[in-house]
């Protein structure tokens, strides 16, 4: 059994924004364990500039030894929980007194950093060779991927395929309304309340049909459509029945599984009842990191501990249009153009973020 000197055993199944952050917060108050199959933390909102600007990628792209520095970190995928331990698809039993579980949704993304920023080389060739680039889905990634491209390659002729009646779903008509007109008035064709069949999607071919029965012509083409949970392999573990219908993690106001003591869930993997997004998993970390420390330097099962409970963020949301514009989602009022564009397009909330995890703002450390 590893030696832990004492100190209680926090494992953290999830490298995303949300277990990250955990991980360098609690990483000189417990053992950590960070179990994740990629060797790298990726500011995921910003991965998107870095496809048109793969140099973005150097800072945005963190390798976990670079903020985790008195931690262990586990290069694999949890595979099992126990009501005391970990199990990984390479055979590692690792035990805990506090489990967190940051999974978010499955990405299917190389295991190196080297190999990530290769990804986005390859991404940015592909679009700088293409006259004509398709987008599938009209959501805040396919938005912002549309204004990134426009922005840099105003020549490019960019289609986006969405399936619903307007873009963005998750915000208000207003958002979405003020989005279409800016993607329009860069020469963006959107056709709303159609599909592609993904089946029929190959990279050699150029020329692409709806299912409306109209055909695109494009060089290439990007998914950029919701991905699943990573919650499926939690179906065969103790935790099985503390998932709700669509596969999220329920918890309680303390962010704890619902019934357990000592097991946490964060980030977009829970069913707290808000719009998902980096900012909001950022938040759940935050919490659970205050309320550990509390419960390690209490006990686990202390009822008197003062742990902070964590309010669901109001129905806030930023989406990028380029560099210098924004769409703002606010209660009571929807802003676009440059003033929100301060907030959040200029540095994607990079500089903030690497600050956060102890490192350098301005610079990669790799």
């Amino acid at each position: 059994m590893e030696k832990h000197d004492g100190k209680k055993r926090v494992v953290i199944i999830g490298g995303g924004v949300a277990g990250s952050l955990v991980a360098k917060s609690l990483q000189f108050h417990a053992h950590v364990t960070l179990v994740d199959p990629k060797e790298y933390f990726e500011i995921t909102w910003a991965s998107l500039r870095s496809m048109v600007e793969p140099s973005f990628a150097e800072r945005s792209v963190i390798n976990h030894r670079d903020y985790l520095t008195n931690g262990n970190i586990v290069t694999s995928n949890a595979v099992n929980v126990t009501e005391t331990e970990v199990l990984t698809s390479d055979g590692d039993r690792i035990h805990y007194d506090y489990l967190v579980i940051a999974t978010g949704h499955a990405d299917d993304v190389p295991q190196s950093r080297r190999e990530r920023l290769n990804q986005f080389k390859e991404d940015n060739q592909k679009i700088k060779s293409a006259h004509s680039i398709l987008i599938v889905g009209g959501g805040p990634t396919g938005v912002e991927l549309a204004g990134e491209i426009t922005v840099d390659f105003p020549d490019k002729k960019v289609t986006i395929v969405h399936k619903g009646p307007r873009l963005l779903d998750f915000v208000g008509t207003k958002a979405a309304d003020k989005t279409l007109k800016w993607l329009e008035s860069r020469n963006v064709v959107v056709k709303l309340e159609q599909s592609i069949d993904l089946n029929e999607l190959t990279y050699e071919q150029k020329t692409y049909r709806t299912s409306n029965g109209e055909t695109i012509e494009a060089d290439c083409y990007f998914l950029c459509l919701g991905k699943p949970l990573a919650s499926a392999w939690l179906e065969e573990t103790v935790l099985k029945n503390d998932l709700d219908d669509l596969g999220r993690i329920k918890v309680d106001g303390k962010l704890r599984v619902v019934g357990r003591t000592n097991i946490f869930a964060i980030g977009d993997i829970t069913d707290v009842p808000e719009i998902k997004q980096g900012f909001a998993a950022q938040q759940h970390a935050i919490v659970v990191s205050k309320n550990l420390k509390a419960m390690i330097d209490g006990g686990r099962e202390c009822s008197q501990c003062r742990m902070d409970t964590y309010k669901p963020q109001l129905a806030m949301a930023v989406v990028s249009l380029g560099r210098k514009d924004a769409v703002a989602q606010i209660p009571f009022l929807t802003i676009s153009g440059r003033i929100p564009g301060l907030i959040k397009s200029g540095d994607l909330f990079v500089g903030r973020t690497r600050k956060q995890m102890g490192l350098n703002p301005d610079t990669s450390q790799a």
